[in-house]
């Protein structure tokens, strides 16, 4: 096989490759949802958080039941938060546009945002407004003049394309500020992926991901989020209702080895006596692999992570590209002989190989 195809063949894994890191549970026995909490936390891990639409798709709601709890509830008194609609993207009060006066907050709550002329506005979510999509697989962004309220423009762009246009990088990208330039209606407000609310996971969690009935209203009395058939979209519902629920479980998959080898004696050591070096392909590993190089011996550990000169690429044992990553700053830049490593704070660093530390198995 030619290195080029090779190489693409390696590249198409990035967009479909993943792995679960975490089991959800049907629990049928109904319950309100702090006794449905304390369960979880007794027997598994926590009530089920949901990152993803992914998730959703594995968290099915059993055909007999009319809705069941998950992890998402709002405490009275709590500040609220901005988000962005696409899981993964950070909201960061230093990369914003707001126009003057923004966020403003007027006389009905204004917790949705739109765009004019590349600035952004709150509103309230129930107002009827055009909206942009964003596809990630080919970074595409795509203006919609039919009008819709926030939840359901959100939906729109989630069945058609991927989710609304989420954070300020796709924001200032060239492909949006085209997309904004053959607008057909540049003076209109149009809807993108930030919203602010009080609701937070049971785990403590901060995934912003939302999966709203289009109907659904944040009401005061109403401070716990169900599931709901068929569709698996969320309502909330009052907290001492009696529902069956879902919890989550993280399998323990990896498993710090406190000697000090080098690069090939660790993979030797894992592939013989475990699974393999670990790779670490999304955040929920990066989260969990972290945990257990707190723990070492040695100020960095390895991770089934090599520089490829013939490829010039960094690849991971299983032969996955690097496709998320946590690169510490300036420590990705190609050099022969050396392996990844990551230090006790997260943070990826490239070691050359030969050198001897801690290391983390995939079970």
């Amino acid at each position: 096989m030619q290195w080029s195809l090779f190489v693409l063949i390696l590249m198409g894994q990035c967009s479909f490759f993943t792995c679960h890191l975490y089991e959800y549970h049907f629990i049928q026995e109904e319950k309100t949802w702090d006794k449905a909490q304390s369960y979880c936390r007794e027997n598994f891990t926590d009530l089920a958080t949901v990152s993803n639409m992914r998730d959703v798709e594995r968290l099915t709601n059993p055909s007999q039941t009319k809705g069941a709890w998950i992890g998402l509830h709002s405490l009275p008194g709590t500040e609220r938060s901005w988000h962005w609609s696409l899981p993964g993207v950070e909201f960061k009060e230093s990369e914003t546009e707001w126009d003057t006066g923004q966020p403003g907050n007027g006389a009905t709550e204004e917790n949705c945002v739109a765009i004019k002329e590349q600035k952004w506005h709150d509103f309230p979510c129930t107002n009827e407004l055009g909206f942009i999509c964003y596809n990630e697989p080919n970074q595409t962004y795509h203006s919609i003049v039919e009008t819709k309220n926030w939840l359901r423009a959100q939906s729109y762009c989630r069945e058609h394309h991927t989710d609304l246009v989420s954070g300020f990088k796709q924001m200032n990208s060239t492909e949006f500020q085209e997309t904004m330039k053959r607008l057909s209606n540049p003076d209109n407000y149009l809807w993108i992926g930030l919203f602010r609310d009080t609701w937070s996971w049971s785990d403590g969690k901060n995934f912003s991901f939302r999966h709203w009935e289009d109907s659904f209203k944040d009401e005061a009395s109403k401070t716990c989020v169900m599931t709901t058939k068929p569709n698996g979209k969320w309502s909330s519902a009052t907290c001492t209702e009696e529902k069956p629920f879902y919890c989550y479980d993280v399998p323990d998959k990896v498993i710090l080895i406190k000697e000090k080898k080098t690069w090939d004696e660790a993979l030797t050591y894992c592939r013989a006596n475990h699974r393999d070096l670990v790779s670490i392909t999304d955040r929920h590993q990066q989260r969990w692999v972290q945990e257990r190089a707190k723990m070492a011996d040695t100020e960095f550990v390895w991770l089934g992570m090599r520089y490829t000169c013939t490829l010039d690429l960094w690849l991971w044992v299983i032969d996955r590209l690097v496709c998320y990553d946590n690169w510490a700053q300036d420590q990705m830049d190609e050099q022969c002989g050396m392996a990844g490593v990551m230090k006790r704070d997260g943070k990826w660093y490239k070691k050359p190989d030969h050198k001897k530390f801690n290391f983390i198995c995939a079970k």
